[in-house]
């Protein structure tokens, strides 16, 4: 087999941070961190990450300092002194190892299981504390508390460029927080955060202003979005470029520096009459980096043309192809690196037979 897969491994300028290749570890929620506290195991899994030649890794996500913001008690959180350490050993690992990284910054809103946290007792946050469409399970948050996460995002960022690390993601997308302020179906609310579709962006408006202004310049903030929301996977935030583009441009005048653009199957096009999918769209509308993923890597959409697990080519084909026109930037790959550390360094060398399928037991552990 011979793929020429050198648009993988072109090096890439994300604001001032340098990237050796084109290859990003996409965050995924491990829970292996008791009380919130990342330990010597979590630095270790995103050290092998660095070894193995991923370009830039995006930590699962990291929990921002509000009481409601987690969804688990072994989910990381990016606050408290026992945590930043933990975190600020992260770095350090990676680093030595030659890698980059980022943290994202999350609030789970009102995904959030109050009955899996430490403080059960506590009402779920959401901007008309509504779960889904139609579920309402809490009171609608109140703006001083709005103002508090806003906040609690800023600190997260100052904390992650204090600690060394190379950016922040902010999670805005798949029904969390932000999405649910997105969301019509979610945003009931007839204030400024709600209303019009103008008025239900600006709460990710504030929190990115207030991330760009507790950073330097040059600290590069990326902005995770998607129209799909675990709660409805037929979902839509827009239907026309032209509504896309009005989601976008304010997001990028609040300071963003790059999207991550999530979409469950990298290769569908995001609408009629053109082949380009979610990330193409928002690298053609806004300029800014734009960063593709969904089911990139798994076998049988894209390793199994490298294990001889299916005749099917097309995707890894495709996906060079697309990043040989720049259709994109960057490509976010989760349960393939999730599975094999050295999942990039192999591709770079041509040692496909060596890729390890994706095997479901791997959720189970942190290797």
């Amino acid at each position: 087999m011979s793929l020429d897969l050198g648009s993988l491994f072109r090096p890439y300028t994300i604001n001032s941070l340098e990237l050796p290749n084109r290859i990003l570890m996409a965050p995924m929620t491990r829970e292996f961190s008791p009380g919130g506290v990342p330990g010597e195991d979590v630095a270790a899994y995103y050290r092998r990450r660095a070894e193995g030649e991923v370009g830039l890794i995006i930590t699962e996500g990291t929990t921002v300092n509000d009481p409601v913001a987690t969804m688990g008690k072994r989910i990381p959180h990016f606050h408290g002194e026992a945590a930043l350490a933990g975190w600020q050993h992260v770095v350090q690992e990676v680093h030595a190892a030659g890698g980059k990284i980022m943290p994202q910054l999350w609030h789970t809103g009102m995904a959030r299981k109050a009955e899996d946290t430490d403080n059960p007792e506590l009402s779920s946050a959401g901007p008309s504390g509504l779960v889904a469409p139609g579920k309402q399970l809490a009171e609608p948050m109140t703006v001083e508390h709005i103002e508090q996460v806003i906040e609690a995002f800023a600190d997260g960022a100052a904390a992650a460029q204090q600690l060394g690390f190379d950016g922040i993601e902010i999670h805005g997308a798949h029904g969390y927080l932000i999405d649910q302020f997105f969301w019509e179906g979610t945003n009931q609310r007839s204030d400024a955060f709600g209303g019009s579709f103008e008025k239900r962006l600006r709460f990710a408006e504030e929190v990115i202003k207030a991330t760009r202004a507790a950073t330097s310049p040059g600290f590069p903030i990326i902005f995770r979005y998607s129209q799909w929301k675990q709660q409805d996977f037929e979902a839509r935030l827009f239907d026309t470029p032209e509504r896309m583009e009005a989601f976008l441009t304010p997001l990028v005048k609040a300071g963003v520096d790059g999207f991550h653009c999530s979409t469950r199957r990298y290769w569908e096009p995001e609408f009629a009459g053109s082949d380009l999918n979610l990330a193409g769209w928002t690298k053609n509308i806004t300029g800014k980096t734009a960063i593709t993923v969904g089911s990139v890597g798994l076998s049988e959409d894209f390793i199994g043309a490298f294990v001889g697990m299916s005749s099917d080519k097309k995707s890894i084909d495709d996906l060079v192809a697309r990043l040989d026109r720049d259709e994109f930037d960057l490509v976010a790959v989760g349960r393939a690196v999730l599975q094999d550390p050295a999942f990039p360094a192999k591709l770079r060398r041509g040692d496909l037979a060596q890729i390890d399928a994706f095997d479901v037991e791997s959720l189970k552990v942190l290797a």
